[in-house]
């Protein structure tokens, strides 16, 4: 009888020592600089942060598949800075239409999705490996228009129909004294 209880213990304590690190993490780098980290899991990331667990959320970039971090640099010393992650998901239309008057972009796709969350359009500049996300729209939005930046030219273009997965916990950081 007395073998049961221990190998109770055992267990538990077994358990608590094969718990997994943390998904989404926030390290303080310097003072007033943050680092966010998350496995690769293929899917692309909205990052948000707020000042307050409650909110509101403000996001600070859609980053594209396989990034595993987001640099959050020269932040207000002492403050609490809370953040949360969520992956992104969707097919890529081949329906995008761009015309381009002067310094401006004017894309046009039909919406071929019921229950979208909004669509990502994504730029791949002249010599850069992969796209980027630049613009989001709401859900049910068939047309956006963006600035032509000094050597955009020749950029290729693509939207992503936007479906979103579960938000991450949030975490926590307090910046420190100015240097």
């Amino acid at each position: 009888m007395s073998v049961k209880p221990l190998v109770a213990v055992a267990l538990l304590a077994a358990g608590c020592a094969a718990a997994p690190p943390p998904s989404f993490t926030a390290t303080l780098t310097s003072p007033t600089d943050v680092v966010l980290s998350w496995p690769d899991d293929g899917a692309g990331h909205r990052v948000e942060y707020a000042n307050d667990p409650a909110g509101p959320w403000t996001t600070l970039r859609f980053l594209p598949p396989h990034t595993t971090s987001y640099h959050h640099p020269g932040l207000i010393p002492e403050t609490p800075f809370y953040y949360r992650e969520q992956p992104f998901t969707g097919p890529v239309s081949t329906e995008l239409h761009a015309v381009t008057s002067g310094d401006t972009v004017t894309f046009t796709w039909t919406d071929r999705s019921p229950d979208e969350a909004g669509f990502l359009l994504e730029i791949r500049r002249p010599g850069a490996p992969d796209f980027d996300p630049v613009e989001v729209t709401d859900p049910n939005v068939t047309t956006c228009a963006l600035p032509l930046l000094p050597g955009e030219e020749k950029s290729a273009y693509r939207l992503r129909t936007l479906r979103y997965g579960p938000l991450s916990p949030v975490v926590h950081q307090t910046t420190g004294k100015e240097r």
